[in-house]
């Protein structure tokens, strides 16, 4: 349909928890010295203006990043809320593709997909003098398995597409399935929002039921689960995450709800997967 801008929706409480569990996790991928590739298969358009009408339209910046008292945080959100500050006075959010060429190392590779006609060229234009950056206008969900296995031996695989019908739910897990066979010690985040709650334990009972051993299930809500009022909580289901990013989101999780969500709120942190 390609009708989602996530222009509207930049830096809002659903960026902040996933931005918070890419940083988490490829700060400790980049503790060790040999290269990585990292694949985003819906990368948007990279960075969105704070002060353009699409921003201003919705306001959401100011309900999620905008609303953070980053001195209150606990010192494991630094990375990310230093990313935040920084290109906040640049009157930009960073999207997930800025976030981790800004962390990524010279020797690291990043393949960036998208498909929509007017945030691809931007999203290429924002690196087209990066040589660690091949972008290309193209469905990442198709994409993936010519990326992989990486040559580098190591990946990080970010998929958050924009759910605009039913049958992505579908097809996110399809994607994972194929990706995982071809590369299963690969790292694998995939986001996806709570509108609908069905749809999630559909996804999670199949991920439960296939070979895949270490699952784990992160979420954080504004409010109880309702089908009347949109998406009420941002999820992200994380196959073969670092051994420490259970324990840092209990650490940080709990923070963010009572900044963001208040006593309305939830977090979740659950393995899903026998690791």
């Amino acid at each position: 349909m390609l009708s989602y801008r996530h222009a509207f929706h930049a830096g809002n409480f659903a960026d902040v928890f996933k931005h918070l569990v890419l940083v988490k996790s490829l700060e400790y991928l980049l503790q060790k010295p040999g290269p990585l590739l990292y694949i985003d298969t819906h990368a948007g358009a990279g960075s969105y203006p704070l002060k353009n009408a699409m921003s201003r339209k919705t306001n959401e910046y100011a309900q999620g990043a905008g609303a953070l008292q980053l001195q209150q945080l606990p010192a494991g959100f630094a990375p990310y809320g230093r990313l935040i500050e920084r290109y906040g006075k640049q009157g930009i959010y960073p999207g997930s593709p800025l976030i981790a060429a800004d962390l990524l190392r010279d020797q690291d590779k990043l393949r960036l997909f998208e498909l929509h006609p007017t945030d691809y060229p931007k999203l290429a234009r924002l690196f087209a003098k990066d040589r660690r950056v091949r972008t290309e206008q193209s469905d990442g969900h198709h994409a993936l398995k010519s990326q992989l296995p990486a040559a580098q031996k190591r990946a990080l695989v970010l998929m958050d597409p924009a759910y605009e019908v039913k049958r992505e739910y579908q097809t996110v897990v399809d994607s994972l399935l194929a990706g995982y066979k071809r590369m299963a010690n690969a790292t694998y985040l995939l986001w996806y929002p709570v509108v609908q709650r069905d749809w999630i334990d559909r996804m999670v009972r199949q991920l439960r039921t296939s070979n895949i051993k270490d699952i784990w299930q992160f979420e954080l809500g504004l409010e109880a689960d309702n089908r009347e009022h949109g998406m009420t909580a941002s999820g992200m289901i994380a196959i073969n995450p670092p051994w420490v990013l259970p324990r840092q989101m209990g650490d940080l999780l709990p923070v963010l709800q009572r900044q963001l969500a208040s006593d309305r709120g939830f977090y979740r942190i659950e393995q899903i997967g026998a690791g």
